[in-house]
């Protein structure tokens, strides 16, 4: 008898996908969809699953085109009455790119899942299959409607927009420093234990990926602002000092940038708390906010990129940008 809910697993690559090539000693991707889901058992108890092979890629092949075209997919998957929800597994080192743009581009109150491994499948300990099967026991659930994009690993459950990859091998690495998980999947079941209060949406088909990102550092001038303008970037995103404040020997390069109409957003280099302009002498948040810097929030910088190239396929216009980043974090 069939089940009453069905889950769409996209397949698209990365870690849960792989296992070592004997030849070169090394992780490759190298297991079918059918192969990792006859890992997850028992999950037919709980939804009928179509499987979708949307790509067989590492993480850091995915590109912002790419992603669009799997925003696509989803759409098409999540508008057809007898999906109950989507699950995509996904390589972990962009991970939470894709599940961030998924979130600003779709609209939809069913859940939308993304998965990944933090060990192959030659390794001991594999967790894709439990990973993949808390993803899926999640789509199904009632509670989790309405919350869009989730981020479900090692058991816990976070929203895209606030979950980060904070360890290069842990398997908890995926988590929201801020404000902590969601929930948690426990015993096929999820509970959560709170919501998120601000949802925004960039609804585009396309996508404007010739924006850059620049990490602050002592010293550092406006070289790389300048290089990154001539070399026809249409956005900049800058991760500065603490509060919001850069050294100051790369302020002409904001000067320069915003008078070639280059859309600038700043966030700060520290994993958590906001930008602002507390601070007032050359460099600083106040600055940068009277030469026309849109702040990013507490978004860190790879995540503020994502939004700028969304926001930047709809207009250029510089007060819409700025209302898009600060409407309802500033005053």
């Amino acid at each position: 008898m069939a089940n009453e809910k069905k889950v769409a697993v996209v397949f698209t690559g990365g870690t849960i996908s792989m296992k070592i090539d004997p030849r070169i000693a090394a992780a490759i991707p190298a297991l079918s969809s059918e192969e990792i889901m006859s890992m997850v058992t028992n999950i037919d108890r709980v939804a009928d699953i179509e499987i979708v092979d949307f790509d067989k890629i590492p993480g850091p092949h995915m590109t912002p085109v790419r992603m669009m075209d799997l925003a696509k997919t989803i759409k098409a998957l999540v508008s057809r009455e007898d999906i109950t929800g989507v699950v995509i597994t996904h390589g972990t080192d962009s991970l939470e790119e894709t599940a961030f743009l998924l979130d600003l581009n779709i609209d939809t109150p069913k859940p939308i899942v993304v998965v990944g491994a933090m060990r192959s499948s030659s390794e001991l300990g594999y967790d894709g299959p439990s990973n993949l099967s808390a993803a899926i026991c999640t789509a199904v659930s009632e509670q989790a409607k309405g919350k869009g994009v989730l981020v479900v690993m090692n058991t816990e459950v976070n929203a895209a927009s606030e979950v980060t990859k904070t360890h290069t091998l842990s398997l908890d690495t995926f988590k929201s420093l801020e404000f902590g998980p969601l929930g948690v999947v426990d015993n096929d079941e999820v509970i959560f234990y709170r919501d998120i209060t601000k949802h925004h949406h960039i609804i585009t088909d396309a996508i404007e990926d010739q924006v850059d990102l620049i990490k602050c550092a002592v010293g550092m001038d406006d070289r790389l602002i300048r290089f990154c303008v001539d070399s026809g970037a249409k956005g900049l995103v800058i991760e500065a000092m603490g509060r919001g404040n850069i050294p100051p020997n790369m302020v002409s390069g904001i000067e320069y940038a915003t008078s070639k109409d280059v859309v600038i957003v700043m966030v700060s280099r520290c994993p958590m708390g906001r930008v602002l302009d507390t601070y007032g002498y050359e460099g600083a948040g106040r600055t940068l906010r009277n030469l026309g810097v849109v702040f990013g929030g507490n978004m860190p910088g790879q995540k503020a990129r994502i939004k700028l190239m969304l926001a930047l396929s709809i207009t250029t216009d510089r007060n819409t940008i700025k209302d898009m980043f600060e409407k309802g974090f500033y005053k």
